[in-house]
């Protein structure tokens, strides 16, 4: 029997080991948590910004074409989701 190993809904499990030599910077990041969930949901976060990034669906800050705060809108993003989150309010 061939078993599928692209199951929609399976779980991946990861089990690494990440040094400060290999990634200074993300571990610096995740090294600021304790063991366990905290690190584990951190790195599921940096994880998920990366790939939209990586779509083009969320524009690093400081890239070329990134939104600043107060300049922010619907109108002025380039991807099909704005990430305009921490602009400012809108007047009434």
């Amino acid at each position: 029997m061939i078993v599928d190993p692209k199951v929609p809904g399976e779980p991946i499990r990861l089990v690494f080991e990440l040094t400060r030599a290999d990634h200074p910077r993300l571990y610096d990041d995740l090294i600021r948590f304790p063991k366990g969930t905290k690190r584990i949901n951190r790195l599921r976060v940096l994880a998920y910004d990366g790939l939209l990034v990586q779509s083009g669906q969320f524009v690093a800050a400081g890239a070329p074409g990134a939104i600043g705060l107060g300049q922010g809108g619907a109108e002025d993003a380039s991807g099909a989701m704005t990430n305009d989150l921490f602009v400012p309010s809108l007047s009434e």
